[in-house]
C-alpha cells in the first residue's frame, strides 16, 4: 500500500498549482489532504483522478481547516472525527478501516502564537492517542498528516531560536513522545537519521529556497507494521503549498 499525505493550504488554490497532476503521477492507494478549506460543493466540477473514492470532512466554519481522503481501496468503514463535538467541529480527522489496517488522517490544531490554543491542542492530542490505541486493539494503525510539532531538534533548521514557540514547545513535544511511548513508529526516521529534511517552510524571507524549515508532517505506524515498511519519504521538491507531501509504502 502506498500512502501519501499533504497539507495543501486550500484545495482550491492547490488545484491551480498542479494538485491533480501530482495526484495522477503519485498513483497512490490512499491520499490524505489537510487544510482543504472547502466544502465538497466548492469543488463539485473537479475531475479527480479516476479510481478514487473521495471522503470529505469539512469544518463547520466555512473556509477553515477541513480534510479529505482519496482511496482506491474500498474501506470497510469510515469515521469522521473522534465522536467528540468539542474536537470534531473543525473537520480534522478521518478514519478509514481496511482489511489489514486502519488509516487515520489528521490535521492537528496549531497551538497559535503565545500558545494561546495549547490547552485545546493538548486535549486533541490525548483524544487522538486514545482513538488510535482503541483501534489498535482490533488491527494495526497508520496515522498521518500535519501534526504541527517538530519532535526533536533535528526536525527543524533553527531549534535554539524556536524553543517554546508553537510547534516546538515542551508541551507539544511531550505530546508527540506519548505516541512514541505507546509504540507508534515515526516511519521517516526508520530510513533517514540525518538533518536537513523538512516538510514546512514559512513563505517569508525565501525560507524554502534556503531550506530553513520544519518537519511537522508525519506518517506514524503501529509497531506491528514496522516489518512491512518498504520506504518513507518527503517530497520537498513538490510546490503548491507551504507544506510538501510525505509518504510511506508498505509491503
Amino acid at each position: 500500500m502506498k500512502l501519501l499525505s499533504w497539507n495543501v493550504n486550500g484545495v482550491r488554490a492547490a488545484l491551480g498549482k498542479g494538485l491533480l497532476e501530482w495526484m495522477t503521477a503519485a498513483s497512490a492507494d490512499v491520499i490524505f489532504l489537510q487544510e482543504v478549506k472547502a466544502l465538497p460543493g466548492d469543488v463539485q466540477g473537479v475531475a479527480w483522478p479516476k479510481g478514487y473514492e473521495v471522503i470529505w470532512n469539512a469544518a463547520e466554519k466555512k473556509g477553515y481547516s477541513g480534510t479529505a481522503l482519496f482511496t482506491r481501496r474500498q474501506p470497510l468503514s469510515i469515521l469522521h472525527g473522534f465522536g467528540s463535538p468539542a474536537h470534531d467541529a473543525e473537520g480534522r480527522a478521518i478514519t478509514a478501516e481496511f482489511p489489514d489496517c486502519y488509516v487515520v488522517g489528521v490535521y492537528v490544531p496549531n497551538a497559535q502564537p503565545e500558545l494561546a490554543r495549547l490547552a485545546f491542542r493538548q486535549a486533541w492530542d490525548r483524544a487522538l492517542l486514545a482513538h488510535v490505541r482503541k483501534l489498535e486493539q482490533k488491527k494495526p494503525v497508520l496515522f498521518c498528516g500535519d501534526l504541527n510539532v517538530a519532535h526533536e531538534e533535528i526536525d527543524l533548521a533553527r531549534p535554539k531560536e524556536n524553543v517554546g514557540n508553537p510547534g516546538f514547545s515542551d508541551e507539544e513535544r511531550a505530546g508527540f513522545r506519548d505516541f512514541v511511548a505507546a509504540g507508534f513508529v515515526d516511519t521517516f526516521r526508520q530510513f533517514e537519521k540525518g538533518p536537513g529534511h523538512y516538510s514546512w517552510w514559512t513563505y517569508r524571507a525565501g525560507a524554502r529556497e534556503r531550506n530553513i524549515g520544519w518537519r511537522i508532517d508525519y506518517v506514524m505506524a503501529s509497531a506491528a507494521l514496522a516489518p512491512r515498511l518498504q520506504r518513507a519519504w518527503i517530497e520537498a521538491h513538490v510546490p503548491g503549498s507551504d507544506h510538501c507531501p510525505v509518504g510511506v509504502e508498505l509491503k
